[in-house]
This record gives C-alpha cells, sequence and structure tokens, in this order.
C-alpha cells in the first residue's frame, strides 16, 4: 500500500541529490583544476535523473522509454566522439535536440489539458514552446554556418530586423490570446511555426565572428525553455537545471559580448561580418613578407621570449600536439613561452583552452586577453596560428571597421610578428586585417601542423649542430 509514497520519496530524493551533482558539477568545472571533476558529477547527476524519471508511477510501459535510451545512446555516441573542431557544431546540435524535446513536451501538454489551462500553465506553456521551437532552429542554422554548409557570410535584406521582430510578436501576440482562450487549439500551430521561423531568421544575418557569442546564447534559451518544462511538469529537477543553464549561457553571453565590445542587440541585429570590399580590394595591392620554415626557427630560437597566439585555424589544421613539440623546443632553449588566449578565439567558448589542454600543454602558460597585452610590447616574437579577426588592429584604429572598438591581442606591439596562414584570404568575419602588411611581420604560409613541425625539425637540427 506504501509502494507508491516509497517510489516518490525516493524519486524527490534522487532528484534532490542530482540537482546538487549539477550545482558543483557547474562549480567545479569553473577551474581547470578540478573540470575533471565537474564533468563527472555532471554525468552522475544526470544518470539520477534518468533513474529517478524510471521509477516514476505514472509510466505503465516501459518499451517506448528503452527505444528511446537506445536510440538516444546510438546518436549521442558518435557525437561525443567528434574531433576537436567540430565540438562548436556539436554544441549547437545538442542544444537543437534538446530544445527540440522541449518543444514536442510542451506541445503533447497543451493538447493533453486543452481546454481547460489555467492562465500560468498557458503562459508557461507558451514560453516552453516559443523559446523550444525558436532554439531548435537557430542551433540548426548554428551548426550549419560552423559545420560550413550553410553560408557563413551575414545575409541581410531591406526591412530585416522588422520582419524579424514582426515574426516574433505574431507568436508572442498569439501566445498571449491562449492564455485567455485555450480553447482556441487552432492557433496553437502558430506559435510552433513562427517562432522556427524567427529561429532561422535570427541567425540568416549573423556572421561567424560573433557565434562564441551566439552558441552560448543558444544555451541560455534552451535552459529557459527547459526550466519552464520543469514548471509544466512540475518537476522541480529540471526547474533547477533549466534554471542553472539559463543563467550561466546568459552570464557566458554577457562576457563574450563585453569581450568584443558589443551589445546583445548589436550581436543579434547587427549583420556583423560582413565582407569589407574596400579592404579586400586594397590587399591585392599591397605586399607581405614572408618567411621559411628555417628563417622562422632561427628567430624563435634567438629569442628570449615567445607568446603564441592560437586560433581556429590551428584547430582545422589540429596542430595542438605541434605546437606542444614547438613549445618544448623552445623551452629547452631557455625561451620563455606563453600562450595568448582572446575570450571568442575559435568558434566557441573556451575552445582554444580545450585544444592547447588536450596536447597536455600547462595551463598556467594560458593567458588570457588581459593578462598577456601588458606583456607584448616586451615580447621578442609574437606567433600567430590562425587567429585573424581577434588580432586585427582595425578593432582599434579604424572607426569604420564592423570590430572597431572589440578589444584585441595587441599582437602587432611585439618586436616581430610571425603569422602561419594558408593564404591571405579574410577571416570568418570576412575582414582584411592590416597586421599582415606591417614590416614587423612575417607571413609564413602553410598548413599550420606541417609549419608549425618544420620548425620543430628546424629547431632540433640546428641544437644538433650546435
Amino acid at each position: 500500500m506504501n509502494s507508491p509514497l516509497v517510489t516518490e520519496e525516493v524519486i524527490q530524493i534522487t532528484y534532490l541529490v542530482a540537482s546538487v551533482l549539477f550545482i558543483l558539477s557547474l562549480k567545479w568545472m569553473s577551474s581547470p583544476a578540478t573540470a575533471q571533476r565537474g564533468v563527472r558529477a555532471g554525468e552522475l547527476g544526470m544518470a539520477l535523473a534518468i533513474g529517478g524519471t524510471l521509477l516514476y508511477h505514472g509510466i505503465i510501459d516501459y518499451r517506448f522509454v528503452v527505444i528511446a535510451l537506445v536510440v538516444g545512446t546510438i546518436v549521442g555516441i558518435p557525437l561525443g566522439l567528434v574531433p576537436m573542431t567540430a565540438v562548436p557544431q556539436r554544441t549547437a546540435l545538442s542544444h537543437a535536440f534538446g530544445a527540440l524535446s522541449v518543444t514536442l513536451v510542451g506541445t503533447a501538454e497543451f493538447y493533453l489539458r486543452a481546454p481547460v489551462i489555467s492562465h500560468f500553465m498557458m503562459s508557461v506553456l507558451s514560453m516552453e514552446v516559443i523559446l523550444g521551437s525558436l532554439t531548435f532552429t537557430g542551433s540548426l542554422m548554428a551548426a550549419g554556418k560552423l559545420q560550413e554548409v550553410l553560408p557563413q557570410r551575414p545575409i541581410i535584406f531591406k526591412w530585416q530586423n522588422i520582419v524579424n521582430l514582426s515574426i516574433l510578436a505574431i507568436a508572442v501576440g498569439v501566445a498571449g490570446y491562449l492564455v485567455f482562450h485555450p480553447e482556441q487549439t487552432r492557433l496553437f500551430p502558430l506559435l510552433i511555426l513562427m517562432p522556427l521561423i524567427f529561429g532561422v531568421m535570427m541567425i540568416v544575418p549573423i556572421g561567424g565572428a560573433d557565434m562564441p557569442t551566439v552558441i552560448s546564447l543558444l544555451n541560455s534559451y534552451a535552459g529557459l525553455s527547459a526550466a519552464a518544462m520543469g514548471f509544466a511538469l512540475d518537476s522541480k529537477l529540471l526547474i533547477i537545471a533549466g534554471a542553472l543553464d539559463g543563467s550561466s549561457g546568459f552570464i557566458l553571453s554577457v562576457i563574450m559580448s563585453k569581450a568584443m565590445n558589443r551589445s546583445f542587440t548589436n550581436v543579434l541585429f547587427g549583420a556583423f561580418g560582413q565582407v569589407q570590399t574596400s579592404a579586400v580590394a586594397e590587399q591585392e595591392t599591397r605586399n607581405v613578407r614572408t618567411a621559411t620554415a628555417e628563417e622562422a626557427a632561427g628567430i624563435l630560437g634567438a629569442a628570449n621570449s615567445v607568446v603564441i597566439v592560437p586560433g581556429y585555424g590551428l584547430a582545422v589544421a589540429q596542430a595542438q600536439h605541434k605546437v606542444r613539440e614547438l613549445y618544448e623546443a623552445l623551452t629547452k632553449r631557455g625561451v620563455t613561452v606563453t600562450f595568448g588566449i582572446h575570450p571568442v578565439a575559435g568558434r566557441m567558448p573556451g575552445h582554444m583552452n580545450v585544444l592547447l589542454a588536450e596536447a597536455d600543454i600547462p595551463y598556467d602558460k594560458l593567458l588570457d586577453m588581459d593578462a598577456i597585452n601588458p606583456e607584448l610590447p616586451e615580447t621578442d616574437v609574437a606567433l600567430v596560428i590562425g587567429a585573424n579577426d581577434v588580432t586585427n588592429p582595425a578593432a582599434r584604429s579604424d572607426p569604420g571597421s564592423p570590430i572597431y572598438g572589440m578589444p584585441i591581442l595587441d599582437v602587432d606591439k611585439a618586436r616581430t610578428v610571425m603569422v602561419i596562414k594558408r593564404g591571405m584570404s579574410p577571416g570568418f568575419a570576412g575582414i582584411d586585417n592590416p597586421l599582415y602588411y606591417l614590416d614587423k611581420t612575417l607571413m609564413l604560409f602553410g598548413d599550420a601542423r606541417g609549419f608549425v613541425g618544420d620548425i620543430v625539425k628546424e629547431l632540433g637540427n640546428t641544437a644538433g649542430h650546435g
């Protein structure tokens, strides 16, 4: 007789422990020293959450539950094995899957409860479905841009912001009407369709340099929609987990925007990343200085201090392990080597930190922008590997540049600058970089992994001759 009550108590205790683990997971993942513990805590918390849900006495048939778990496992394992270069788009896909599930649950709850739905419950369901729908398509668009299966440049047209906001306004208007007239079920599909369209339109005008902020913002939306679902399902665990996800994503978005000296409205509606045709045309008539791997090795080997600035090009070339070999070779020669990490380097927050940590580069050598910039004027060599937009001096000197005002790594203040790059094409934001034409800059054209490997070989040969 007491079995359902006992089970309910067990479920609530399980959910409580899972909630605590989620909170601790975020806490521990804020530091490299405890990050692995944070991941394990999050994994255990999710396992407990799933286990507690499976104990729910309202489940009368586990067949579909088992099928869902098997399908999720089949999809999830390959997603967890993607290379580091694909982590941003994999993260976007995770947001899309989570948002889709929220939207489906919200839709099912509406049709199960209609036409008798309280004002509060209808408000929660509307928020859940709107946020879930726009996050679903927005995340798919972001993943497509990051994977380069969709155009990477911003797509803009006249009255774009008015059109986008009108679409969102229709969804909000329908939601407001349904709060007082939930029996009008024929309007509910608009509550799904309009945000789905808005999610696409929201990402279309956003350029590549804003993708780190977009990813964290979509993370926030997904968390808020999950929290709304928690209210709809009367699940404290979902409310807590969704609130944690939503708030952390929002805070991270604020940090990313500050790192780019940009506001949320500018990120979402500014069409950042448009190609400057005049700058592109100008680069064709300007000369650059180049160097070979042998020449680069000689300069690096003779330096007292070197700052390495990684970017997405390093990730694409999977050059992190060669960079570690370069770090070790220079350190053995007595050269002081540090790494300058811009908050939005790569295509998601912390991308470069994770990439270099994977290659066992000491974490205390990874210095953020504020820490490394004061050292750059006294640095002998700044070696830039695949980082374009975050080292672009136009952010300081050109009021007409789309990135004007964005804090950058001041590599142009180092005594010598070396840039490893495949060619002279602009970066992901589509903006030419004046750094490449400075007299102190040497362009090292080639694949990052191969070129760094050649430099390491030359350093070894020089040491051997010595």
